[in-house]
């Protein structure tokens, strides 16, 4: 995702990651990979039981998953894959271009 984070910006959207780790945890996750998007720390799992992505093998985390929401905060797309597959970020440009 960071490779392409400035595309998903000219797309007119932005790239929220979010964690199951602490907010140490998380800082020092955004530090190491140099990450430049917001990676945001959900400890309690609020966000992640909210939509739906506790990984059924595991569920002190998240499995990968991608959510496009609209400005109104309705879901526009989602993506909700097996256990460490990432969405490919062609993939979600490819949706935000038909927003």
């Amino acid at each position: 995702m960071q490779d392409n984070y400035a595309k998903i910006q000219a797309a007119g959207a932005e790239l929220i990651a979010i964690s199951s780790d602490n907010e140490g945890d998380t800082k020092q996750t955004v530090q190491n990979h140099g990450l430049k998007f917001p990676v945001l720390s959900d400890r309690d799992k609020k966000a992640i039981t909210a939509y739906n992505v506790v990984d059924p093998g595991n569920n002190r985390i998240a499995r990968p998953a991608a959510y496009i929401v609209r400005k109104d905060g309705t879901v526009a797309w989602k993506s909700l894959n097996g256990v460490a597959v990432r969405v490919p970020t062609a993939e979600i440009l490819t949706e935000l271009g038909k927003l």
